[in-house]
This record gives C-alpha cells, sequence and structure tokens, in this order.
C-alpha cells in the first residue's frame, strides 16, 4: 500500500493521519520529492480518467493560463501537464490493491478498508 501526494497538502495530512490511527502500514510518494513518473500516471489515469486525477479547483490549476488549460484535452496532454505541474494532481493518491482511489474522506476510507 502506498500513499502519493504532497506532505505539507492539508488533505494529505488528513489521510495519513487516519492511516497511522488506524495502524495502516503505508509507504508514502512525495511527489516534490521523488518526482511523478508518467509510467505510473498513465496506469491511474487508466483507471479514474485524467478528468478525475487533475485538480482543476486547486491554486496550481487557477494559475495555470488559459492557453495551458485549453491544452489539456486528452490522455497525453493532462499527463505532461501533471509532470510539469506535480501539484495539479488531485491528492492523496492511495494505490491498494493494484487500485487507485483518490482524495480522502473519512466516510471512503472507512468503507475502503471495511470499518
Amino acid at each position: 500500500m502506498k500513499l502519493y501526494g504532497i506532505p505539507n497538502c492539508t488533505t494529505v495530512k488528513k489521510a495519513r493521519a487516519w492511516l497511522d490511527g488506524h495502524a495502516c502500514d503505508v509507504a508514502f510518494h512525495d511527489f516534490k520529492k521523488q518526482g511523478v513518473d508518467a509510467a505510473w500516471l498513465r496506469k491511474v489515469v487508466e483507471q479514474t480518467g485524467w478528468q478525475a486525477l487533475v485538480n482543476t479547483r486547486g491554486t496550481t490549476w487557477r494559475q495555470l493560463t488559459d492557453a495551458e488549460k485549453a491544452a489539456v484535452i486528452d490522455d497525453t496532454s493532462a499527463i505532461a501537464l501533471m509532470q510539469a505541474y506535480p501539484s495539479v494532481i488531485k491528492r492523496p493518491v492511495l494505490e491498494r490493491n493494484g487500485k487507485y482511489h483518490l482524495g480522502f474522506a473519512e466516510e471512503q476510507y472507512q468503507a475502503l478498508f471495511g470499518e
């Protein structure tokens, strides 16, 4: 099991705290320090769709130019954007049993972990 994100992100902090509080052994991948691999992004996009993985509500997206936003039209362009701007990836991404789960809500994790 692995959690992907940015350590200072509030939602990532909540997810990590929940996982720690439920004795879940999870490795953490820091997008800022460890980067974002295109092959990994392709796997996540295959499962979730690029529209779900690109966080269009965040600060990073809002700071992009209109041309940069308009250029995101498919998997390839979305992956290129996410590699250039890892902060635009919806966080956290939890990889568990070969499946990817986006974002964090306590109810979502309770259901996922059968609590």
